[in-house]
């Protein structure tokens, strides 16, 4: 039996309605709540926070001082399509690409990685 259901994800930033909104657009949801220290993205039955966090380090990728604790991987039928909509809404494609014929990654405006695959199973 479970314990809970799975109700939201925070992500620690120093810019939480930018990257709300960042979150938002990628993810076709909307900014439900916001404040300078915390948003909350409503997106399809699962809420994305956003959390103001002092001195906020971004994580590097795919190695370096500061390890990344996390990332999101989108389910995404054509690879080059998501990646131009994902660059238009913020997104930096990572140098360190280990499989872009299956997934590509991303950092997003606060420098979280995060992948866009085809090999999700739906």
């Amino acid at each position: 039996m479970a314990v809970g259901r799975l109700g939201a994800v925070a992500i620690d930033c120093a810019e939480p309605e930018a990257l709300a909104e960042f979150w938002a657009a990628m993810l076709g949801g909307e900014v439900a709540f916001r404040s300078p220290q915390f948003c909350a993205v409503g997106a399809g039955g699962t809420w994305l926070s956003t959390v103001r966090v002092d001195d906020y380090t971004p994580p590097s990728w795919p190695a370096g001082a500061t390890p990344k604790q996390f990332h999101l991987d989108l389910a995404v039928t054509d690879l080059d399509a998501a990646e131009a909509e994902a660059v238009g809404l913020g997104a930096r494609k990572a140098d360190e690409q280990p499989a872009p014929d299956r997934w590509r990654v991303f950092l997003d405006p606060a420098g979280h990685p995060f992948c866009l695959s085809t090999q999700i199973p739906s």
